[in-house]
């Protein structure tokens, strides 16, 4: 008989730690997984999300037990949605006997979007990232919507002869609802408030209707978010929120950027 059979194995994570430090979060990065996430206008989209998934450890412990993340997240194959998402946090939790627990999904979201001339379609992405958190037994969900738009400089609309700089810049939305929102309401909560909305696919009429449609709504960084934000305030599903706005500047090596949080 092999003797190596009979020899218990090594649980090296269980052992006692003699530190005295806690650790606030510990687990595992960057770890890919298929997910299903509910679409406002065809049903579903299947796409590849991005996880990191952590727990809180007592100072008396020497570490947590990695695989089990890996573990919780395979057991739920496809089926992970922003339904099921408190229901695996839960579950991370318990099976790591830890009294908080966080977890964040990271993905591209697909919108079919329509050029406002020639009605020509086409898909626009954009980064969504889903946060759960427990602690102590309550539960907390957040969304954060990445939203690329166009801003047009009013200052230089105002001193300018012939035309105005533009650039590209990312509206980032982060709520917390007490009722469930789509990802498309919250995109267009920081397309209406830019100068133009992007798309995937234009056609010449459709180039000359949004670079004129923005020459006449221009935004500075400020006016961004401050609409965006009195956007949000009127909704009232949304009971907090993190508004913040980055233009990536065509005259300037730098970026102008603004943040309002209620």
């Amino acid at each position: 008989m092999n003797s190596h059979a009979t020899k218990p194995i090594a649980d090296v994570q269980n052992q006692a730690d003699a530190r005295h430090l806690a650790i606030d979060k510990v687990g595992i990065k960057g770890i890919r997984h298929p997910v299903i996430v509910k679409d406002k206008s065809s049903g579903v989209q299947h796409t590849i999300a991005s996880f990191n998934m952590y727990v809180y450890l007592p100072h008396d412990f020497k570490g947590t037990h990695m695989s089990r993340f890996v573990e919780i997240l395979n057991n739920h194959g496809r089926d992970i949605s922003v339904e099921s998402f408190e229901s695996i946090l839960r579950e991370v939790v318990h099976k790591l006997e830890a009294k908080s627990g966080h977890i964040e999904m990271s993905f591209p979201y697909f919108v079919t979007k329509t050029a406002p001339v020639s009605g020509v379609q086409s898909l626009l992405d954009y980064d969504v990232t889903f946060v759960g958190e427990i602690d102590n037994g309550r539960y907390r969900f957040t969304m954060k919507v990445q939203v690329p738009v166009t801003s047009l400089c009013p200052c230089s609309k105002k001193i300018s002869e012939r035309g105005a700089h533009n650039q590209r810049s990312h509206v980032t939305i982060t709520v917390r609802t007490n009722k469930s929102v789509w990802i498309e309401e919250v995109v267009r909560y920081a397309e209406e408030q830019a100068s133009s909305e992007l798309y995937g696919l234009l056609k010449r009429p459709d180039e000359k209707f949004v670079t004129e449609h923005a020459y006449d709504n221009p935004k500075f960084v400020e006016d961004m978010v401050r609409d965006v934000a009195t956007a949000l305030n009127k909704d009232e599903r949304i009971d907090a929120y993190v508004v913040e706005s980055e233009n990536f500047e065509s005259i300037h090596n730098h970026s102008a950027y603004a943040l309002i949080e209620k």
